[in-house]
């Protein structure tokens, strides 16, 4: 099993969605973050003084999927999730050991 963190645009959260849900992804968690990477935030005037605006609205989703549908799933986020543009997020894979589901303690891949 295999755990991925996407942090993407909010205005492409609901594309994302659809597109994990079309691949076979049944669960999810969707976070609303703040942050920046490269861009650095930007500056915007609000009656006529300036601000600088350097933590970005973000999504953070999270989900384990078996090593089958990895690749899948990148491929669903990042084909729903990307303008080309800078600040257009970022995909995290890391490991997971154990999935334990706490209604009938069912553990693997089985929980998920």
């Amino acid at each position: 099993m295999q755990k991925i963190e996407a942090v993407i645009q909010p205005s492409k959260l609901d594309a994302v969605k659809d597109a994990l849900v079309e691949v076979g992804v049944e669960g999810m968690t969707i976070t609303e973050a703040r942050g920046h990477g490269r861009q650095k935030g930007h500056t915007e005037f609000y009656r006529g003084r300036e601000y600088s605006v350097d933590l970005l609205p973000k999504v953070k989703l999270e989900l384990v999927v078996a090593d089958e549908m990895v690749e899948k799933a990148i491929q669903a986020i990042t084909g729903a999730a990307r303008t080309g543009t800078i600040g257009d997020g970022k995909i995290f894979v890391s490991k997971i050991d154990e999935a334990i589901r706490i209604r009938n303690d069912e553990r693997g891949e089985i929980a998920l």
